[in-house]
């Protein structure tokens, strides 16, 4: 653990610090990335040892809670804010709060402004979801070398407005094998093979809760989606047993329910007879 001083200038430790991402780059060291949204996503990724996180602000202080050692980053949607100045502000926000990067998939003037400012950014390249207008649809990157010298280009121009790491999607793995060695941005694979230097899943893909369609790049290391349905067979089987009981005037039981103590209730009939 290292000893350091979050953003917001209170005392703490972290598994990993942004110097410590930069050097593992090279070293032969991957780690992993998972994105908890509940407390208990939380926490069983702290029991798993999963090295990093990645959340949305909404999760941040709650995941400081359970999490206070680990590397987190949180991100803002695309259109979440409209001006610079929004930007801005919701990523000191953030990072006062205990974040240890900021996501933003916005310009590269973006960038640089939070950059320029001692924030470290992450960005995102390749598949660009909320983009895919502008590129035909979902599909992979880097699959010719013309479209991989694009990639370079980009990380050039992301590496010069400061950007720190890159979630890159869904771009060829042999691609990233080789842009990932001219590069100085740490290197978020998801959808990208084993060639970046942190390798990210989303949790419902590797617990088995993506339903019967998920990318290609998904695979389910559990079956919670089993799970879930059984859950929800029995949830239901609860309610209909509840619906009908009480229909039935039998629920409440007996066992639920709370009676007068010896002799109160006829003291009780005796007054209202009076009435």
């Amino acid at each position: 653990m290292k000893n350091i001083y979050t953003f917001g200038r209170k005392p703490a430790q972290r598994n990993y610090t942004v110097k410590d991402l930069q050097d593992l780059k090279g070293s032969g060291t991957r780690l992993t990335m998972c994105n908890p949204a509940t407390e208990a996503e939380i926490r069983a990724c702290v029991d798993a040892g999963i090295d990093t996180l990645t959340l949305w602000d909404t999760h941040l202080e709650m995941a400081r809670e359970l999490a206070p050692t680990h590397f987190a980053g949180t991100a803002m949607n695309w259109g979440q804010f409209a001006t610079n100045d929004e930007i801005m502000r919701h990523a000191i926000d953030c990072m006062e709060n205990g974040a240890d990067m900021y996501f933003t998939n916005r310009s590269f003037e973006v960038v640089e402004m939070l950059a320029r400012e001692g924030i470290p950014v992450q960005v995102h390249m390749g598949l660009v979801p909320s983009l895919s207008h502008w590129c035909g649809g979902l599909r992979a990157f880097g699959r010719t070398a013309d479209e991989a010298m694009q990639i370079y280009q980009t990380f050039k121009r992301y590496e010069d407005a400061g950007a720190f790491a890159c979630e890159i999607e869904c771009v060829a793995e042999d691609t990233l094998r080789l842009l990932n060695e001219h590069t100085s941005i740490v290197t978020i694979s998801l959808g990208s093979g084993n060639a970046g230097d942190i390798i990210f899943l989303f949790m419902s893909d590797i617990c088995g809760e993506s339903g019967h369609n998920p990318p290609k790049h998904a695979h389910a290391f559990g079956d919670l989606g089993r799970l879930h349905k059984q859950i929800y067979t029995e949830r239901v089987a609860a309610l209909k047993d509840f619906q009908t009981e009480v229909t039935a005037m039998n629920f409440p039981y007996p066992a639920q329910a709370v009676t007068m103590r010896d002799g109160e209730r006829e003291k009780l009939q005796e007054a209202l007879d009076r009435l």
